[in-house]
């Protein structure tokens, strides 16, 4: 902390004490020791964070928040997301998200869950069923190298074949879910991973920056690195880096940030309540994000945001239904285009086009 960092993580937190009466898991000392240590941050340290790592559901990981008198942690992972959005990807279905994310658990104010697609471990597929299990192992580590404990060691890019589409949407998905999202280093360029590198060390090489020796990353002997440079012909460090896509308009590193800039501009993503939408097509998930505003700064005012994703692997045509939005008009947060206005009794359709999304904003009607 003495060094800059903006907080840190408490891996494993719930396992942190045992006793012979409790079972192991979030343990009343576990709580006390957490409870202190915030205290500490806060008096130290203030302003920065405490983000909780327990691979449990929503509704178990919500305890290590603690309360209004009684703070945890500033921030919980939400790990039941994860491995149903590439789930989703493959098998067309959106039903596991939908159920995931109406389940979604409220936290105390000054609190965050945080979402993510890939971090530094493997992608665990401890929450999801075996046929779940299996099918993912199918889809994404076909290779028995790729996989590592309970879950797939692959980077993102890699996961999903290096796929633009794929890619885009699953970061749309991301960045529009309650919370703050979480990026792994390199994933904002596709950056790739190196199978036969050991455990967990496959998804942990170094940031490619440029296209100079070892990639920009150290001026050290390339032998000296902790591990090597990724080279391999798809996502060798030659082609995939940040100086390049930067150069490159239309780069995935330009598409991220712009998706960036447009959800700090709209303060709904970040501090919205969600509400899952039911709709006629297996494969499209949707939900509306709002916020009612606070009106403390320019910009914070009450918004609601329509949220579309179709996993379908070709167009679709869906049909939705929200009656509080009944007239209201519809335009896209990219590029302002108008959408046909919701028909009176809430009804609309939308056509999406291949593994596509939108980010609506709703304008209600002016009677």
């Amino acid at each position: 902390l003495d060094l800059g960092v903006d907080g840190f993580r408490l891996d494993a937190i719930p396992y942190l004490y045992e006793s012979d009466e409790g079972n192991g898991e979030g343990e009343p000392k576990t709580h006390e020791f957490i409870i202190k240590l915030r205290e500490w941050v806060d008096r130290e340290y203030p302003g920065r964070i405490m983000i909780a790592e327990a691979n449990q559901w929503p509704r178990e990981v919500a305890a290590f928040f603690g309360s209004e008198e009684e703070p945890e942690c500033h921030m919980a992972f939400d790990f039941p997301v994860m491995p149903r959005i590439f789930y989703a990807l493959r098998s067309q279905q959106a039903g596991e998200l939908v159920r995931v994310l109406s389940e979604t658990t409220d936290v105390p104010d000054g609190a965050a869950w945080g979402v993510f697609l890939r971090n530094h471990d493997e992608l665990t597929l401890e929450m999801v069923s075996e046929e779940y299990r299996q099918a993912m192992y199918g889809w994404y580590a076909y290779d028995p190298r790729m996989r590592a404990n309970i879950g797939i060691r692959r980077r993102l890019a890699p996961l999903l074949d290096n796929s633009r589409a794929e890619l885009e949407l699953a970061h749309a998905l991301l960045f529009s879910l309650p919370g703050s999202p979480f990026l792994y280093y390199g994933d904002e360029i596709g950056m790739g991973d190196n199978i036969w590198l050991p455990d967990r060390d496959s998804s942990r090489t170094p940031m490619q920056w440029t296209p100079d020796r070892n990639a920009g990353f150290s001026s050290a002997d390339p032998g000296k690195l902790f591990l090597p440079i990724v080279q391999s012909l798809v996502f060798h460090y030659n082609q995939v880096n940040v100086e390049a896509q930067l150069a490159q308009s239309r780069s995935l590193l330009h598409w991220i940030r712009n998706v960036i800039h447009v959800r700090k501009a709209h303060p709904v993503f970040g501090l919205g309540d969600i509400r899952v939408l039911p709709t006629d097509h297996e494969s499209v998930l949707a939900f509306v994000r709002s916020y009612a505003g606070s009106g403390s700064h320019f910009g914070d005012q009450p918004e609601d945001v329509l949220c579309v994703f179709s996993f379908a692997h070709n167009p679709v045509s869906v049909s939705l239904e929200a009656t509080e939005f009944a007239g209201a008009t519809l335009y896209d947060l990219f590029g302002g285009a108008e959408f046909p206005t919701v028909a009176d009794d809430g009804r609309f359709t939308l056509t999406l086009g291949t593994q596509n999304f939108y980010w609506l904003h709703i304008e209600p009607r002016r009677d």
